[in-house]
This record gives C-alpha cells, structure tokens and sequence, in this order.
C-alpha cells in the first residue's frame, strides 16, 4: 500500500477506544510536509500549521515518517542551526512509534504562546530479556510561538526547543523576534 492511501500517523490513538473515520495521511500532514520539504529556499509559499496543536500533530508525523527537515523548519528558526539533524534522524528511526494522544491543548498562553501536552506511543523491549514489546508513551508538555519567518513577514507557529543550549541573558531581545525581553517572553518557557 501506497503511504498517501494510509492513515496519517497522528491520526493513530492507541489510548482510545472511541472509533472515528481517522484521516489519511495525503488529506491530513502531506500537504504541510510536503510544502516545507520539497522547496528548496523560499518559504514564503509553504501551508503553516494555524495552531499549535495542528503543527504538534505535523510534527509528530514527520518523526513517524522520519522527514528530519521539517522538524527543523518548524522549530524556532534562532534555534533551527543548533539541531543536531543526524540525532533527530536517528531517533525517528529507531523509534516504534505507534500513535499519538493529544492530552490537552492550550491555545492561549499570554500575547504569543501556546502549550500542547501530549503522549506520543511507541514499542519498547520488554525489561526481563524477551523480545516482547510493550507499548510505552513519552509523556510532554511542549511550546510553541508564533514568530515572524526568516522568509517573511507573518507569522507562524514554531516549536520553541527547551533542549537546545543557547546562550541568552535574561535581559536580551527574546530569541522568537517579539521586540520584548527573553525573561518576560520565551524565557518563561525554557
């Protein structure tokens, strides 16, 4: 079977029992990964995700379908040099992922911020030296901010990385462009 005839991946819960006609992966993240990955240089024309929520379920799939580009361009763009590409590829391939459950969506945190929490499935190997797999969940509450582009000037919505070392004082310019201090805007947050 093709991956465009399939369910997208974030469409996948495994913690609910309630059946819904699921999206498939061309009507749901294609179109976002598509636009951000397959254009070489100019951003401005690419689909952003219109929440949070919506750009954590991108983001997800993109781990799943292991497309480590959009990772990075969905992550604040101060941040996107000092990812470590080769990691994130590694991980999102070495990782069963099996569904994503979206806990609780925040859309409004102050002028610029939203929070998802979310658990994100995968297999692991059983502790006792089988090779049995038990389903685990990593368990986390993101960032995210909406920041102008490199691109252009709109904003969109970026994953605001708190695992990327920057060295930023309290009193600088915030790292996400909002002309107000760090401590007072993503600093909260990192």
């Amino acid at each position: 079977m093709q991956l465009s005839l399939q369910t997208c991946p974030c469409q996948i819960n495994p913690a609910s029992e309630s059946v819904s006609s699921a999206l498939l992966y061309k009507e749901c993240c294609q179109p976002y990964h598509d636009s951000l990955c397959h254009k070489e240089v100019d951003q401005s024309d690419g689909i952003y995700a219109d929440s949070a929520e919506r750009l954590m379920r991108t983001r997800y799939s993109a781990f799943v379908l292991v497309k480590p580009e959009y990772i990075v361009k969905t992550t604040l763009p101060t941040q996107q040099a000092l990812l470590d590409v080769q990691a994130i590829e590694s991980w999102a391939k070495e990782t069963g992922w099996t569904g994503l459950e979206i806990v609780e969506h925040t859309p409004k945190l102050g002028k610029r911020h939203a929070q998802v929490e979310f658990k994100a499935y995968f297999n692991a190997k059983g502790n006792t030296g089988d090779l049995a797999e038990k389903v685990q969940a990593h368990h986390e509450l993101s960032t995210f901010v909406k920041a102008k582009s490199k691109a252009n000037d709109d904003a969109h919505w970026y994953f605001l990385d708190p695992t990327v070392a920057m060295t930023v004082s309290q009193k600088q310019p915030c790292i996400c462009g909002s002309g107000e201090k760090f401590k007072r805007c993503c600093g909260v947050y990192l």
